[in-house]
């Protein structure tokens, strides 16, 4: 499963550096899948303490405490109260609270912009974590290692990957792992720092995409990048799946069984969309020099009630992004 993702670029003379991630699933026994979800728990219960620590001194208006202030506490709450916690890499409950200092710096930003008439969406405090929609994630930090069939994570060890060969083994410095759970199934993404050769530029055409609905991207060219409708098309499928969830009581073994077929289904949707995506905008930052792309408002578009489900459905704001990152890889202008 491919999750390139750039989060910057710096040029280096010959050579550009880049952050990447590459994603990929787990092939995990029982004892490893138990211990994810102690560093998923214990990274969730560190989100929700941290979230309430920081909301009381807000409304009371105290300075919020940093990760760093939060983490001093959480120590001295493990050596007395939470002892379990030391089941877990230290490093899940810290990264945790890093996440919840910058949804904080989100909120003020929003909260600031609001002030200043900049902002006119709702303003509100990170929400909460919780189980109700799968495991969750947690982030480890340190010596990670990768090789062919397996990556080593610490306090986890050697976790299987499904996948073979797809992880850099070497000419990539790890920053960074995280492991998380959606329909029952594990996935590790690590984020690596790479160096590319910068691109070279070359007499390519230009072209203009036009976005939509029926297709999800028709080219100046006349190439047209079709759109596979993933959720149209498994609507009927995720409807009755839903209606199965709803029927079986409330905490039965039953009703977890079928809220996992119904994740799953999400799951298969939403890899069909990305990869819909990903085999759109590659080629088109590979073999153009430039790409002129409608400034569109995606936001206001998702307003329709009449046209919502099937904007949602396209993944515009997804493509624009991914088309952003690539074509700063290969030389490309959008």
């Amino acid at each position: 499963m491919d999750g390139c993702i750039l989060a910057s670029a710096e040029n280096q003379g010959t050579a550009m550096k880049i952050l990447r991630a590459f994603k990929t699933e787990l092939d995990l026994n029982n004892a490893q899948r138990t211990a994810c979800i102690r560093h998923a728990g214990a990274a969730r219960y560190a989100y929700n303490w941290g979230l309430a620590r920081k909301i009381a001194a807000h409304q009371t208006g105290q300075k919020t405490p940093t990760a760093i202030d939060l983490h001093r506490e959480l120590v001295v709450l493990k050596q007395a109260e939470l002892a379990w916690m030391y089941e877990v890499s230290k490093c899940a409950p810290e990264e945790a609270l890093r996440n919840l200092d910058r949804a904080f710096d989100h909120f003020f930003r929003r909260a600031k912009a609001k002030k200043a008439g900049q902002f006119t969406g709702k303003v509100g405090y990170p929400r909460w974590k919780s189980k109700k929609h799968g495991r969750g994630s947690f982030r480890l930090t340190g010596r990670i290692h990768v090789f062919d069939r397996y990556i080593q994570l610490p306090r986890l060890g050697r976790l299987r990957l499904k996948e073979r060969g797809y992880l850099p083994i070497s000419g990539a410095r790890i920053l960074n792992a995280t492991v998380s759970e959606r329909a029952g199934r594990w996935f590790v993404a690590i984020q690596v720092e790479v160096d590319i050769p910068d691109p070279v530029p070359a007499a390519k055409p230009v072209a203009g995409v036009d976005l939509g609905l029926k297709a999800l991207a028709t080219v100046s060219d006349g190439t047209v990048k079709p759109n596979p409708r993933a959720l149209a098309r498994n609507l009927r499928k995720i409807k009755r799946l839903q209606r199965a969830v709803s029927r079986k009581t409330k905490g039965s073994a039953n009703r977890r069984k079928a809220a996992q077929r119904l994740a799953r289904a999400h799951l298969r949707v939403a890899n069909i969309r990305q990869n819909a995506l990903h085999q759109a905008t590659t080629p088109l930052a590979k073999t153009k020099s430039a790409i002129g792309v409608e400034d569109l408002n995606v936001s206001g578009m998702l307003t329709n009630h009449a046209l919502a489900r099937a904007v949602a459905d396209v993944g515009l704001g997804e493509f624009r992004r991914q088309l952003e990152y690539k074509a700063r890889w290969y030389g490309c202008r959008v």
